[in-house]
């Protein structure tokens, strides 16, 4: 399986693994499953790291170097995974989803045939067939 994590999926198997369940742990352990976090997350934790750093357990380059250490491959953005954002749609009544970064990761989790490992309850709203919630 190729798996791309979301930001708060990263952050918790390389800082606070306590917040994964077993069968997560194991899967990003196997060998043969590849997981990926990506340039979005990095983006995002740097601006939030600037803004609140006793919100953010790391800064973007302690974030990168962990998951570099943790095996992880780097996804970058690509401009097809930006054009790929106006093919993402909405229920109705789903609430409003401000977070850019987010519609990105699912973008790129789309465009390159990988699972987005979410905890965020705002992704099911995409209906995406590449949204796996944990």
């Amino acid at each position: 399986m190729r798996i791309l994590l979301d930001t708060h999926i990263a952050l918790w198997a390389i800082a606070d693994t306590a917040k994964l369940s077993k069968q997560v742990i194991s899967l990003l352990e196997q060998k043969e499953n590849e997981v990926f976090y990506s340039m979005a997350s990095v983006w995002e934790i740097a601006i939030k790291y600037q803004l609140k750093p006793e919100t953010m357990p790391v800064s973007e380059e302690e974030f990168v170097s962990l998951c570099e250490n943790t095996g992880f491959t780097q996804l970058p953005i690509e401009a097809a995974h930006i054009f790929l954002l106006k093919t993402l749609v909405r229920s109705k009544n789903a609430p409003n989803h401000k977070d850019p970064f987010d519609r990105l990761l699912l973008a790129q989790a789309k465009y390159e045939g990988l699972k987005l490992f979410t905890h965020d309850a705002q992704f099911p709203y995409y209906e995406e067939a590449c949204v796996v919630s944990i």
